[in-house]
């Protein structure tokens, strides 16, 4: 049998984008990865937001997991929605109730509808002003179209670096 011709004819039939079996997310941000249960906030640690982890971050900026698309920028600059090019859509949400903070200490370099490539600055924050005035520096990172995929698996524990696979996303 030839593999090639058969797999050639199968890729004409679903279209490539439909072979991939996986996306691999990875860290946006330097820190420890912490359960997402353990977020002081029912809507991130009851997974209503959706599946994934938690970062109590070391560094001060975001950069794009993912290769993607801006589709969610709040106005406070603390929450940024991606979706890359496979169609996985990952909130990613620097502390807990930092949204009374109204934007204060917090940077952006990106607006909804930019592409982004993976390592791409999203967003800045003031570190320590987080940290005295959120209910937590805990940042989730999760994926919040969950529903949609097989499965989600965490990779990491412990202490990461950015870019480290945190995630893995299967079809």
């Amino acid at each position: 049998m030839d593999y090639k011709r058969a797999a050639k004819k199968i890729i004409a039939t679903v279209g490539e984008e439909k072979l991939k079996s996986k996306v691999e997310i990875l860290a946006p941000i330097e820190g420890t990865v912490v359960k997402l249960d353990e977020v002081p906030d029912q809507v991130f640690a009851e997974k209503v937001m959706g599946y994934g982890i938690a970062i109590e971050p070391s560094t001060d900026k975001v950069v794009s997991p993912v290769e993607g698309e801006v589709i969610h920028l709040l106005d406070s600059n603390h929450a940024v929605g991606l979706r890359t090019t496979d169609g996985v859509e990952i909130l990613i949400h620097i502390g807990i109730d930092t949204i009374k903070m109204e934007g204060q200490g917090f940077k952006s370099f990106v607006k909804e509808g930019d592409k982004v490539e993976i390592g791409d600055d999203l967003i800045e924050f003031d570190l320590d002003k987080v940290n005295e005035e959120a209910k937590s520096i805990l940042t989730p990172v999760v994926i919040t179209n969950t529903d949609q995929f097989a499965m989600i698996t965490r990779l990491q524990e412990g202490i990461i670096n950015i870019g480290d696979k945190i995630l893995e996303v299967k079809f």
